[in-house]
């Protein structure tokens, strides 16, 4: 059974609750740190870490007039504060909150999309294992080409997805910088401590150099990285819609009782949810490239990346969390068609033992061309007349005078193919 998929795991992360709530965190931070260093009083930073607070339709209604959201917010919370409201925000800039806070949230959304990354991880090797020696046809250009397992399909999965973890864990790290160093970076009204402190509490690194705002070549590599993981998935769920094809059908999508598949055909099974990966994962292709267009921006800053980024960052970590639970729950509930696939390799009458029959003649002395030549005279009427490639190269008198009948039948060997599978999933480590 798919698991259901809804927002609130992910979602909670872009709530306007959890933005206010960590932009809260960040100036009770800096005013302890404010204390510490006796810049306010002590007695003050307790009071506005005890009285703090704020009300989402309050800030809302103050930003009618102020037009500005964190002024709203201050205000809002000075209400609650009272008087001690004015050691709040002393020397910062909005970005100083706003970008930090941002950077506390994208890493909360990259860890829960490592979480399914690794979940993904978890079923793809246990596929590779379960159908580790499942001949399936091999296809170069669409057409058949050698046979390969179906396991070491998974196999080639699994590693992707490995070397798309290690990008998101490489993604969170260059993400989780936080800046409170003023208007244009200086620390011109703010002590450099304030920033170290904030930081060291929020699990965040300090901007080695800032402007007013943390630099977005940071979230542009956040938002590339999603977009090679979306299109991995693409990849995937691609193969998976091209394998469940009438001609092909060597795998099916789960299909639930009850569920239809089409208004006027009541036969259809339709692999609706690899194309909606597919589908969505252009989505995220194209919110990276708005995050490119945001890396460049006027001198200090300008604010035309902000407008973008209220879109493009919460949708695209939503979208790709969802797109890793629909595709850990597809291929945890696939159907695979072992003798199916059997039955594809075979279609093409053994034709997939030309090249150990080409290499055959080679060992027996034969220059490659020659040998070549000699394989693809019966391969060309195997293919043209519909007749048993084996039973061509055995009423050869060219090639058989270099192969005797039982090294014929030794070629014609789908075992071959098989040797090796441990060894690959041995040094993909899904075999210790």
């Amino acid at each position: 059974m798919i698991e259901r998929y809804t927002l609130e795991e992910m979602g909670r992360v872009w709530t306007e609750e959890n933005h206010w709530a960590t932009i809260l965190e960040i100036e009770q931070l800096a005013c302890e740190a404010l204390a510490e260093k006796g810049l306010i009083p002590q007695e003050a930073a307790r009071n506005i870490r005890a009285k703090a607070s704020f009300n989402i339709q309050r800030i809302k209604e103050i930003e009618k007039t102020t037009q500005h959201d964190v002024i709203a917010f201050l205000t809002n919370v000075a209400e609650y504060v009272g008087e001690d409201a004015k050691y709040m925000h002393l020397g910062m800039t909005s970005s100083d909150v706003l970008d930090t806070a941002l950077s506390v949230q994208l890493k909360q959304a990259g860890k829960l999309i490592l979480e399914r990354l690794a979940a993904l991880s978890g079923v793809l090797r246990e596929k590779s294992l379960e159908y580790k020696d499942a001949i399936m046809m091999g296809r170069t250009h669409g057409i058949h080409a050698e046979p390969i397992t179906f396991g070491l399909k998974m196999a080639l999965w699994y590693t992707e997805n490995q070397r798309n973890i290690k990008r998101m864990k490489a993604a969170i790290q260059g993400i989780a910088v936080g800046k409170i160093s003023g208007a244009v970076g200086t620390f011109a009204n703010i002590p450099p401590f304030v920033e170290e402190y904030v930081c060291r509490r929020l699990n965040l690194e300090p901007a080695l150099v800032s402007t007013q705002i943390v630099q977005r070549d940071r979230h542009a590599y956040y938002m590339t990285t999603l977009a090679v993981i979306a299109s991995s998935l693409d990849q995937f769920a691609t193969e998976l819609r091209h394998l469940q094809r009438t001609e092909v059908m060597e795998i099916q999508e789960p299909f639930g009782k009850g569920q239809k598949g089409s208004s006027a055909m009541p036969h259809k099974r339709n692999p609706i949810l690899s194309e909606r990966i597919c589908g969505l994962a252009r989505v995220i292709r194209g919110n990276a490239a708005a995050a490119l267009e945001n890396v460049a921006l006027w001198h200090e800053r300008d604010i035309s990346h902000s407008s973008a980024e209220r879109v493009i960052l919460p949708d695209s970590t939503i979208l790709l969390h969802y797109l890793l639970v629909t595709i850990t729950g597809v291929l945890q509930g696939l159907k695979v068609n072992t003798g199916d696939m059997k039955e594809n390799v075979e279609k093409t009458h053994g034709l997939i033992f030309s090249q150990r029959v080409m290499l055959a003649l080679v060992e027996k002395g034969l220059t490659r061309d020659a040998a070549y030549a000699a394989t693809q005279r019966s391969a060309m009427r195997a293919w043209d007349e519909k007749k048993e490639f084996k039973a061509l190269i055995l009423g050869d008198p060219e090639v058989m005078k270099y192969l005797k009948p039982q090294e014929v039948e030794a070629i014609f060997d789908y075992g071959c193919h098989l040797t090796n599978v441990d060894y690959i999933l041995h040094r993909a480590g899904i075999i210790q």
